[in-house]
C-alpha cells in the first residue's frame, strides 16, 4: 500500500472501459493505469469488470433523463466480493484498487462511471470497440431506442440499436438534433466559418451564403440525427429511424446516447435538451 501510494501522483492515461448490463440498465466505468501492458493484464481486467457490475447497483447523479454519472467516490467505500486466484476475498473498492496498483507497480485509478436506464418500451443497445474479451474495451457506445407501442418488434429494434451504438462510436456525435446544438458551440463554429469565408475576398452577401452552406456541413458532422449512417451512407440517421418506425408500426426515437473513450471525454446528449456535461467528467 505504501508503494501504491507513492505512485498515486503519476499520470494514468491508459486503461480500459468495462461494461455491465442487466434488464434495467447498463453501467460503464473507466479504470486507468500508466501503460497498455497493465491494461492487458487479466487481474486489472477482472477488477474493472467487477467495478462495472458494482456500478449497476449504485444510484448515480442524473445528467439528464435516463443517463447518470456514477462518481468514483460513491463506489470507493463499497464492498467487493472478489473471486480471482490472485485477487480474492471481501474488500472495499479503494483497497482492491490499491492492491492491484501494488501488484502492477503502476498508478491505478477509477476515473469515472456512467449508467443508462433501459426505456419503458424499447431497447438499450451497447457496443464496445477494441474489445479483447466480452465486457471490456477502449471505446463504448450506448444508445436507447424508445417506442410508444409495447408490442413493437424487439428484433428490429435490437438490430438497428446495435448498429446505432456502433455508429455512435465511429461517428462521434455531440448533439442529438439540430435544435439541441448549444448556442455557444454554434457561435464558435459560425465565427470560424466566417473568418475562413472572409479570407476569400468575396462580397458580404457571398460570405453569408458560404457560412450558411458550411454550417449545414457542420450539422452533418456533429448532430446524430443528421449524420450519414455508417452502415449505409445513402441514409442519414433521421431517415433510418423513419424507416424503422414504418417497419415496426410505431414511432421510434432515440432517448439518449453516450460515447466514452479511454483517456478522453464523454459526448452525450439527450432529447430533453439538457446542457452538455463537461467532457472530462472524472
Amino acid at each position: 500500500m505504501v508503494l501504491a501510494s507513492k505512485k498515486a501522483t503519476r499520470t494514468a492515461a491508459e486503461g480500459l472501459l468495462a461494461l455491465a448490463q442487466n434488464e434495467r440498465k447498463a453501467a460503464i466505468i473507466e479504470l486507468n493505469c500508466e501503460t497498455d501492458f497493465v491494461a492487458r493484464n487479466e487481474i486489472f481486467q477482472y477488477l474493472a469488470q467487477s467495478l462495472a457490475k458494482l456500478a449497476l447497483v449504485v444510484d448515480g447523479s442524473p445528467l439528464s433523463s435516463g443517463t447518470f454519472h456514477v462518481r468514483p467516490e460513491s463506489l470507493e467505500e463499497m464492498t467487493l466480493n472478489l473471486d480471482h486466484p490472485k485477487l480474492s476475498g471481501e474488500k472495499t473498492v479503494q483497497n482492491a484498487i490499491t492492491e492491484v496498483a501494488a501488484m502492477m507497480g503502476e498508478n491505478v485509478k477509477l476515473r469515472r462511471g456512467f449508467a443508462m436506464s433501459s426505456p419503458s418500451y424499447g431497447v438499450l443497445s451497447t457496443y464496445l470497440h477494441t474489445s479483447p474479451q466480452p465486457g471490456i474495451g477502449r471505446i463504448a457506445g450506448l444508445l436507447s431506442l424508445e417506442v410508444e407501442n409495447q408490442n413493437a418488434s424487439l428484433d428490429a429494434l435490437e438490430r438497428v440499436g446495435s448498429e446505432l451504438a456502433m455508429h455512435v462510436v465511429a461517428a462521434k456525435p455531440v448533439f442529438l438534433t439540430k435544435d439541441l446544438v448549444s448556442a455557444e458551440a454554434l457561435a464558435k463554429e459560425r465565427e470560424i466559418l466566417k473568418s475562413q469565408a472572409e479570407s476569400t475576398g468575396k462580397s458580404q452577401m457571398a460570405i453569408e451564403k458560404m457560412v450558411e452552406g458550411r454550417l449545414r456541413k457542420y450539422y452533418e458532422e456533429v448532430v446524430l440525427m443528421e449524420q450519414k449512417f455508417i452502415v449505409n451512407d445513402a441514409l442519414n440517421v433521421k431517415t433510418l429511424l423513419n424507416n424503422l418506425s414504418e417497419e415496426v408500426g410505431t414511432p421510434v426515437r432515440i432517448g439518449s446516447f453516450l460515447r466514452v473513450e479511454v483517456g478522453e471525454g464523454l459526448q452525450r446528449l439527450e432529447a430533453s435538451g439538457a446542457p452538455e456535461p463537461l467532457a472530462q467528467a472524472a
